[in-house]
């Protein structure tokens, strides 16, 4: 084999290992971009129960009015927002005004046995555990990506093809800290 050939072939799988990185990227960059759109779709389920779940407790005159303007302002932001970190606030901010609200709901006997808000209750919490699994599996994929635009030689096929890095859909700090102040469980 002459030198001009083996210099070829070394050409040839450099850049073949080259279109294999721009792929890998590519591939990821879609993946995170499907795993956000499961999100939204998600987050849009949640936000399309709001209004019905308003309109039971409005039944209930003495309830916080406050409270109800909260969630309904959470909503809003979240149908208005634009990008990850704008999802997230709406998100948190949704997240505790309706723990606020499942929270008085407590005082009012009548409204916890209504069927219509219990129904919309669990339609909620199986949505917030969609939500969970679809921020997990989202999370995973960007920190994969992000990695990969940080890793030799990927950095450097990166940045030739302007990849930018992707945002993590977060917790609050505030729901950090509550999971992080849960008392220990024992069983005796």
């Amino acid at each position: 084999m002459s030198a001009s050939t083996i210099i070829l072939l070394l050409i040839v799988g450099a850049v073949l290992y080259l279109i294999y990185i721009y792929n890998r990227l590519v591939s990821l960059r879609q993946s995170a971009d499907a795993a956000w759109s499961d999100i939204d779709v998600q987050l849009k389920r949640r936000y399309n129960l709001i209004p019905a779940l308003v309109d039971t407790v409005k039944g209930y005159k003495d309830y916080e009015a406050e409270t109800l303007e909260k969630v309904i302002k959470a909503r809003q932001m979240g149908l208005n927002a634009n990008s990850v970190k704008e999802h997230e606030q709406a998100d948190n901010m949704l997240t505790q005004a309706l723990g606020k609200l499942f929270a008085l709901a407590e005082a009012y006997p009548d409204l916890k046995a209504n069927e219509n808000f219990l129904n919309l209750q669990q339609q909620l919490a199986e949505i917030e555990d969609a939500i969970q699994n679809a921020r997990r599996y989202y999370n995973a994929v960007v920190r994969d990506y992000n990695t990969r635009l940080e890793s030799f030689p990927d950095v450097l096929i990166a940045q030739r093809y302007h990849f930018q890095p992707k945002d993590f859909f977060e917790l609050d700090e505030s729901e950090k800290a509550a999971v992080k102040k849960m008392p220990e469980i024992k069983f005796d």
